[in-house]
């Protein structure tokens, strides 16, 4: 079977990493460079030895030509403000690319740049990127020449609204988001949120209404329901290593079962491998999906208040970020999208 050869940009970082281990497994794909800017030259070992026999390449720098030489397809999994200036010179010199970094998820190079604190992409370029939610966006991820892979947050929220929400089910000035992750989903750089007696036994709220991830699911809930969507949105860090758990309340519009709901979701979410929706009373946990490209979704319709709560959980390392984007791969090269990502959660 023909291989494509593939290039990891950022191949040091947590998102680098995770690629590099399912990309290992995939019967399409060869690891033709793993590249690090900070390490080049360097094994990859030296960090991580738990690819030792693995990868036994050494890290190569950030060259565009010499990447375009050894690759067909680059993941750049880089801090935002990266990609944005490298990505144009991996497209001149003929790759195509997932980005990893956030740099082209939101359309509007000024609400990026508010957010972000980053000189926006060219506007041509921000247009020509596909927002690469797979669930959703599928067929125009399937031979796009630029992938935005989803943040993790937004990842586990609009897998958790779209369906609703499309449906006119719930009010769309009513939603209120409260999301938590593990500090994998800070990086790998220390710093003292992510110290160890600082989150240990401990749970710290954060970037209270200010995460960057917040225009990135406005603007998606708003193509979706064709109306100008605010949300609130609040995140957590818990003393875990991976997980994210979205817990997302909004007005019902009708009056709506769960059983009504799993059906509605079942329905949209039917031949996407990688969602699993829960029966009545049932509700995911984070432990459920961990190593794992699943989103599970689960609800509680409360007649009462006439409100809904749906709960959304991903391995925020994996479906919200390195497993999603091969899975975007996988949709991007016409290839059966659950290639290299059949993995069980890894439990307990």
């Amino acid at each position: 079977m023909e291989k494509i050869k593939v290039a990891i940009v950022g191949s040091t970082g947590y998102g680098g990493v995770e690629l590099i281990r399912f990309l290992l497994g995939h019967p399409r794909v060869e690891i033709a460079s793993v590249i690090s800017a900070s390490s080049a030259g360097a094994p990859i070992t030296e960090g991580f030895p738990h690819l030792s026999n693995l990868v036994t390449r050494p890290l190569d720098g950030v060259d565009p030509r010499e990447i375009a030489e050894k690759a067909d397809v680059v993941f750049t999994a880089t801090p935002s403000g990266v990609s944005g200036k490298l990505v144009p010179q991996l497209l001149a010199a003929g790759l195509r690319v997932i980005d990893l970094s956030g740099d082209f998820r939101i359309k509007d190079g000024a609400v990026y740049e508010t957010w972000y604190k980053h000189e926006a992409p060219e506007a041509g370029l921000l247009e020509k990127a596909v927002y690469g939610l797979s669930e959703v966006n599928g067929a125009q991820v399937k031979g796009a020449e630029l992938i935005s892979n989803p943040g993790c947050y937004p990842t586990a929220t609009l897998l958790g609204l779209i369906p609703v929400l499309r449906e006119g089910w719930i009010d769309p000035g009513s939603i209120i988001i409260d999301a938590k992750s593990g500090v994998s989903g800070a990086g790998r750089g220390t710093s003292l949120i992510t110290h160890y007696a600082e989150i240990n036994e401990n749970l710290k709220v954060y970037k209270v209404n200010k995460h960057q991830h917040i225009p990135e699911i406005e603007q998606c809930l708003s193509e979706v329901a064709g109306e100008a969507v605010t949300v609130t949105f609040t995140t957590h860090l818990t003393p875990m290593t991976r997980g994210i758990m979205s817990t997302i309340y909004a007005g019902l519009t009708g009056t709506y079962t769960e059983e009504n709901l799993v059906e509605l979701y079942r329905q949209y979410y039917e031949g996407k491998p990688f969602v699993r929706i829960r029966e009545s009373g049932k509700w995911p946990a984070t432990k459920e999906v961990f190593g794992s490209n699943y989103c599970d979704i689960g609800f509680a319709a409360d007649p009462r208040t006439g409100r809904l709560t749906i709960i959304s959980v991903i391995d925020n390392v994996v479906k919200g970020a390195a497993g999603q984007a091969i899975q975007n791969l996988n949709l991007m090269m016409g290839w059966d999208e659950t290639l290299g990502l059949q993995l069980s959660p890894v439990y307990p």
